[in-house]
């Protein structure tokens, strides 16, 4: 039993803003009362918040690992040694398991989602989850370009459909039905792209626009939790801009996640010159409640870029000539690896990052963007604190954007706007926002019910150094960083879904999974009780 008193508590959920509270905490959850014997922990002078919810990061997987491996000397820049309480670790962009949990939990972190795995690969996404300490996580499920998916549409089959993506969840142990590229990926396999919304796959004449639009039913119709999560087509083009508003629109009123917005959110002058977007999107969200997103912000410096967008990452090759990874995966997609480096004197580099944050200042609703730097595409995780400080403070943005290209200022309206987020608002981006999209109804508050998984910061002055530092970090009520070190190393547990569906869809895919896969259809499924071993099933409903 844990009582934590007289701290500034930000519970937006709960429409908590600055007020001074306690919080009670018992095996694991938070309650209403504490009880007489209660451990006392005096947050004077502090900032109480719900956990970090870490809504899209790549940390887990094949991909992941390829990213390792072909980064030494990215592993040279931090090394966490071995201690009695932790393991080693290493990683700058693409840290190893153990540091990625070490990490996010030094930030007040503790639920992280792995943002895109192949089917085929679920067990080695599991295992490397199983191997991330302290978070709790959970996997999203690429399908937007696979063969079974591109097959029913194809043949007007939507029932069948449905029921091969909740087989297709449940086989993994998946969370979320994610999209990348549609159909654009499935072209990568002839070494073609598709460049519109109405351009066709190769394996099935199916268009991006059928895609989004069939997949958007089935997650309503199935009740996933969270809505289809869109890595929209023609990304890290100039005038990509116009495809992700296509992109919003052809689902209609269906609920739609365009992740990564920065990336997405590419304009292009009346010269052909690259320039923000972010305003004309913004419009768009703010007026259609169907729509979330979230921020890409890019960080300069090094990054890796990975993507299941094999098209793009050869295009990315191609532009800087920096060292390539591709990989395809049989039925299911692909995916590539771009080392790269973000420059403020880069005029593309320079705009690039005034667009994230152009549009998180843009929206009216901050319980629909959330901050994200698509770790470690646009930059790694632990820059968060660096973004939160450029959101609440115009002062701050202003002096960065005077260091860069000139291009930042002419090219994006980000020099005119005043706003400032409130700590208020950065707990609805970083905690409760992302935990309510997700479906994830005990995270990301500190209600009765909740997992009592808690951040403690010192109250500062300066928000970058206030959120860099937690003076204490409780995950299930366990303290797990106190001031700034692991004081405990648990395990997490993985979240899932399993939505209903006729098993009759397991006869109806063998014949052609058996002809073009090479596993047999009984191997395929992960065995969960191995898999996910700390496991928490979240439950599918309609609509």
């Amino acid at each position: 039993m844990l009582k934590i008193i007289n701290g500034e508590v930000y519970d937006p959920l709960h429409g908590i803003n600055g007020e001074v509270r306690d919080i009670y905490v018992s095996n694991g959850k938070i309650v209403s009362q504490a009880m007489d014997e209660a451990q006392v922990l005096d947050a004077t002078g502090m900032i109480v918040m719900p956990g970090g919810v870490e809504l899209h990061a790549h940390v887990a997987g094949p991909k992941v690992n390829a990213g390792r491996k072909m980064r030494p000397e990215d592993h040279r820049q931090i090394v966490i040694p071995r201690t009695p309480i932790t393991r080693s670790g290493t990683g700058h962009t693409v840290p190893s398991t153990f540091a990625t949990g070490y990490h996010f939990a030094q930030l007040g972190y503790t639920t992280v989602m792995e943002a895109a795995g192949p089917p085929l690969a679920a067990r080695h996404v599991h295992e490397e989850l199983n191997d991330i300490p302290i978070l709790d996580k959970a996997f999203f499920v690429m399908m937007g370009n696979n063969y079974f998916v591109m097959k029913f549409i194809h043949e007007g089959e939507f029932g069948k459909l449905k029921d091969y993506v909740a087989w297709l969840l449940e086989a993994t142990g998946g969370y979320v039905m994610k999209l990348i590229n549609p159909a654009g990926v499935d072209r990568w396999k002839w070494g073609k792209n598709v460049h519109s919304l109405n351009d066709p796959a190769d394996t099935f004449p199916v268009t991006p626009a059928q895609i989004l639009l069939n997949l958007a039913r089935v997650q309503q119709e199935l009740g996933v939790p969270h809505p289809i999560h869109v890595h929209c087509n023609n990304l890290g083009n100039p005038g990509n801009a116009e495809t992700t508003l296509q992109t919003m629109q052809v689902v209609g009123d269906l609920p739609i996640h365009i992740t990564h917005i920065q990336f997405n959110g590419f304009g292009q002058s009346s010269k052909g010159e690259f320039r923000s977007g972010a305003v004309e999107l913004a419009a768009y969200v703010n007026e259609h409640p169907n729509v979330t997103v979230d921020m890409g912000q890019i960080v300069f410096g090094p990054a890796t870029t990975m993507t299941a967008d094999g098209p793009w990452q050869y295009r990315l090759h191609q532009l800087t000539g920096n060292k390539w990874v591709n990989v395809d995966l049989e039925m299911e997609g692909g995916s590539g690896i771009v080392p790269y480096f973000y420059s403020q004197k880069n005029p593309v580099n320079a705009v690039q990052w005034t667009i994230g944050l152009e549009f998180a200042l843009l929206m009216d609703d901050p319980w629909r963007v959330f901050l994200t730097t698509d770790h470690p595409n646009g930059g790694p995780f632990h820059a968060y604190p660096d973004i939160v400080k450029l959101l609440m403070s115009r002062d701050y943005r202003a002096e960065v954007l005077a260091g860069l290209h000139k291009r930042a200022q002419t090219h994006s309206g980000l020099k005119d706007l005043d706003r400032e987020y409130s700590l208020y608002e950065i707990a609805i981006i970083t905690r409760a926002g992302p935990a309510k999209v997700l479906g994830l109804r005990n995270k990301g508050h500190l209600g009765p019910g909740a997992d009592a998984d808690i951040a403690i910061y010192p109250k500062l002055s300066d928000p970058k150094e206030m959120l860099s530092h937690p003076r204490y970090v409780i995950k299930g009520g366990e303290m797990v960083v106190q001031d700034g070190r692991i004081v405990k190393d648990k395990p997490g547990r993985t979240f899932y879904v399993t939505p209903g569906y006729d098993r009759q869809i397991v006869e109806t895919i063998r014949d052609d999974f058996e002809q073009y896969y090479t596993v047999c259809l009984e191997n395929y499924p992960v065995q969960v009780d191995h898999y996910l071993p700390r496991r928490e099933l979240v439950p599918c409903g309609a609509g």
